[in-house]
């Protein structure tokens, strides 16, 4: 007999503009077929226990894991914070699997936009979600270890503003911090 999961009770929606943040890892269809099942359930576990400490830590929120993939969002009044914590976590991440013997690296791509959110799905199955084109702007940007667009760059104070550079075009900021992207 399956039970039936309690839900939270449904978020109203409203337009919000958000900082939108997708991750997720290069190469890891590759280095999954490498691997037996068991040992990647607990590395995929093992990156959502570190994504979500770091999103939630600098007040975000993690909107969806799936796969190797996230979708989460911050209030614009935590775009520093959440910049910061999202590049010292790709840093960790990336020597956390290289340590491993894998050649994965996380991505991010980082945008600011007015999104749709609130509760959404099935009946009895609604949950959190962010839905628009803002969303789909962030997804396609593009990257080589962490982008933001120029929404999200104008978030940031200047004092956050000096840790990345333009790229263009298209404009898109990267880190400052010596590490070839990728």
């Amino acid at each position: 007999m399956t039970r039936r999961r309690k839900t939270a009770a449904p978020e109203p929606r409203a337009e919000r503009e958000l900082l939108i943040v997708f991750a997720d890892l290069t190469r890891f269809a590759f280095e999954s077929a490498r691997m037996k099942d068991a040992a990647l359930a607990e590395v995929v576990d093992e990156l959502y226990e570190r994504l979500h400490r770091a999103v939630t830590g600098a007040g975000g929120r993690v909107v969806k894991f799936i796969g190797d993939a996230m979708l989460a969002v911050f209030e614009l009044e935590q775009a520093d914070a959440a910049v910061e914590a999202l590049l010292r976590e790709r840093r960790a991440v990336d020597e956390w699997l290289e340590g491993r013997g894998m050649e994965c690296r996380l991505m991010m791509k980082i945008h600011a936009g007015t999104v749709v959110a609130g509760s959404f799905g099935g009946r009895g199955e609604k949950r959190f979600d962010v839905i628009g084109k803002e969303v789909n702007a962030c997804a396609r940007l593009p990257t080589a270890g962490l982008s933001l667009s120029v929404a999200a760059f104008r978030k940031l104070s200047a004092k956050g503003r000096r840790a990345f550079k333009k790229h263009a075009p298209p404009v898109v900021y990267f880190p400052t911090d010596g590490r070839r992207p990728g």
